[in-house]
């Protein structure tokens, strides 16, 4: 009978599951299953056979399963091996040549929709599909955010990555389109993990530490961030809000620790201006897919609906690319421009009042210049500019000395910008913008470029010293 038993408890165990049976018709052995170190895979070439695995028919049928596979498996892997993976990658699984032949050859004999489908499905890299097949696994979004961040430190030196670097990014833009995200406050009460990434994520004015933060926390400010349910806990963008009374032209007061809520309180209840002072980027792994657009108008419209007493709603911005635009134009600058320029290279000049006084109707005017010209100039637009016009803003005020912070300085000479959304002209300013790339401003900013050319003379503002 105890016979028996054995033999009928050996005769129920299950045979090898799926995945054992895969890896086994794949030859994936770790050293220890092997009869030897000669006899094993090696991890990449695991990496390799799965992926081709999971483009196959039976990866279609248990794609999550082999997915998570391979998601494994890459993860063990060093840097080298995986960056060896995506070249392989890029390589490989492209489009079949003779289908997309016939295809085009198809569509230029008859232009229809069905042959205009055919061509694009003919094209459609299957690189995509085992993207796509990558993603069905548990935390498979999170892992292909990650294989982006580590491919574009490679983009320049490698322009044949550019390929698996595009066909992520046009599947970001997919799985995170705006129908996906989540617009969440973040306050004081957050859990303290998403507060730390707050931190570590603020990419324009440094958070020094709880105590800076808790300040931009305070009832007279507001952050808010969009989440998606692929990232659990990750921030993707979020925006620092200052509510306060007029148009804000500096951007260190708004950062001075006040540890009084009571009277942050009260600055928020006569508030008429919201004060978007900071936006940053979360992850690098979806650098290009727009999220800040998106972002700003439905903080506008949060607020509105939480304290109507707002009416006005203005960035306070950096000028990223002003100083290296001003000292490439102004390479061949004459007798008066060049003095200018020696002036902006001294050390501390921002902090004397009379050499600060002098140079600014000039450094202004530059600023006005540089900010209004077309869409089409060369060098291109400055970033910044370009994102708040193209999301319907009007370019309000350029003010002086906004962020003395040696990174302002060192950008900007200090100067920062206020870029006004009127949620009654955005959509016409975007179309300006847009179709006819001009920069809608106000007449403050149009002074500042006028005021300028009545003054020219051959001369530059003396100089104090």
């Amino acid at each position: 009978m105890k016979n028996a038993r054995n033999s009928s408890f050996r005769d129920a165990q299950p045979g090898p599951s799926w995945l054992e049976r895969l890896r086994i018709s794949l030859g994936l052995r770790s050293s220890a299953e092997a009869g030897s170190a000669h006899d094993a895979i090696a991890p990449l070439d695991q990496a390799k056979r799965l992926a081709a695995a999971l483009l196959s028919e039976r990866g279609e049928a248990s794609g999550a399963v082999v997915a998570r596979e391979l998601h494994d498996v890459l993860r063990d892997l060093g840097t080298d091996d995986r960056h060896r993976f995506h070249r392989h990658l890029a390589a490989n699984f492209l489009p079949d040549a003779a289908a997309l032949r016939v295809a085009a050859q198809a569509y230029l004999a008859g232009a229809t929709a069905e042959s205009a489908a055919r061509l694009a499905q003919a094209a459609d890299p299957p690189r995509q599909e085992l993207l796509r097949r990558m993603n069905m696994a548990t935390g498979g979004t999170s892992a292909l955010v990650a294989m982006r961040k580590e491919l574009t430190a490679h983009l320049r030196d490698e322009p044949a990555l550019k390929s698996l670097d595009g066909d992520l990014k046009h599947l970001f833009a997919s799985w995170f389109n705006r129908g996906f995200l989540e617009l969440r406050r973040i306050d004081w009460q957050s859990p303290a993990a998403l507060l730390d990434k707050l931190i570590a994520y603020e990419a324009v004015h440094e958070i020094q530490g709880w105590d800076d933060l808790r300040r931009r926390l305070a009832p007279d400010r507001r952050c808010f961030a969009f989440f998606h349910p692929a990232l659990p806990g990750e921030p993707l963008i979020f925006v620092e809000v200052a509510l306060v009374q007029g148009l804000a032209g500096a951007v260190q007061p708004l950062l001075v620790q006040d540890g009084d809520d009571d009277a942050a309180r009260q600055r928020a209840l006569r508030a008429d201006t919201a004060i978007f002072y900071s936006i940053s980027n979360c992850q690098d792994g979806l650098r290009g897919v727009s999220f800040g657009n998106f972002l700003i108008k439905q903080v506008v419209e949060e607020l509105k609906a939480e304290l109507p007493h707002l009416t006005r709603f203005s960035t306070l911005s950096p000028v990223p690319g002003f100083r290296r635009w001003l000292t490439a134009t102004l390479a061949d600058a004459g007798v008066s421009d060049a003095a200018a320029l020696a002036e902006l290279k001294t050390d501390g000049w921002w902090r004397d009042a009379s050499r600060s006084e002098a140079l600014r109707p000039w450094l202004m005017h530059q600023c006005a210049t540089y900010l209004t010209r077309p869409v089409s100039s060369k060098p291109p637009i400055d970033p910044v500019a370009r994102f708040h016009l193209g999301n319907g803003a009007r370019l309000e005020r350029i003010n002086w000395l906004g962020n003395a912070a040696p990174r302002g300085i060192e950008e900007s000479f200090g100067i920062m910008v206020n870029y006004l959304y009127d949620p009654g002209t955005i959509e016409a300013n975007h179309e300006t913008f847009a179709h006819d790339g001009a920069v809608v401003r106000s007449p403050e900013v149009d002074a500042l470029i006028i005021a300028r050319q009545r003054r020219e003379s051959s001369a530059f503002v003396q100089l104090p010293g």
